[in-house]
């Protein structure tokens, strides 16, 4: 498994880990208030099918600096660059597919696709009380922070989706903190370019708990052999 290493631009402080294979590139960022290290055993999966994924976590808390979901869209952008990635498909687990969603909404013609892994709802801080996530396991100040860039960007709530990409919504059937509904919903937007795949039995860490059935759609919709 690839190690951590930090990109520093202009004092941020991103956490990210490059596990280079000759496939399709897939940029990943974590939930809410979480690191990628939960992540790990999904990014595995896929590289084993010689996917080239980046799991790539949020920039650390600075004080005197409020990023808007915007800025925090820009850091993958940033990234991406760094490493050199051409037009690679970029995701996220709740929290994380919003911020890449608005990532691509900014920077058209920079992706090859849109993975969602659970689509988030408007933010509900009791509906965290039923996460699979044990509460410890969020960073506080990363949560403050990441909660501000949403109050922030409002525009950052509406189930607006980039022109013209191809998206894969991958959520869990019994998932209380983002319900399947949300992800139905988005889909009725643009039917004819996004595919819904629901995990029976599986809750919000989904991407933890149910890793095979959540990259077998990843590989498969890729297209990637």
């Amino acid at each position: 498994m690839a190690e951590l290493e930090t990109f520093e631009p202009d004092g941020r402080a991103i956490p990210y880990a490059d596990d280079r294979r000759n496939g399709p590139s897939l940029m990943l960022l974590p939930g809410q208030g979480l690191n990628i290290g939960y992540l790990g055993p999904l990014a595995e999966a896929l590289a084993e099918e010689d996917f080239h994924v980046v799991r790539m976590g949020s920039r650390r808390p600075q004080a005197g600096v409020e990023p808007t979901m915007h800025h925090l869209a820009q850091d993958i952008v940033d990234l991406m660059d760094h490493l050199g990635l051409t037009s690679p498909w970029v995701g996220g687990h709740g929290f994380g597919g919003t911020v890449a969603r608005i990532a691509a909404l900014d920077h058209p013609g920079r992706f090859g696709g849109l993975l969602l892994l659970s689509v988030e709802g408007p933010e509900d801080v009791a509906a965290f009380a039923a996460s699979e996530v044990p509460e410890t396991a969020r960073k506080v100040d990363l949560v403050a922070m990441q909660s501000a860039a949403r109050s922030a960007t409002p525009e950052g709530g509406a189930l607006e989706i980039p022109s013209g990409l191809p998206i894969l919504i991958i959520q869990g059937a019994d998932d209380e903190v983002s319900p399947p509904a949300n992800g139905q919903a988005l889909a009725a937007t643009a039917p004819e370019r996004i595919s819904v795949v629901t995990i029976e039995g599986a809750r919000d860490l989904f991407p933890l708990t149910h890793v095979g059935e959540t990259a077998w759609p990843i590989e498969d919709y890729l297209d990637w052999d």
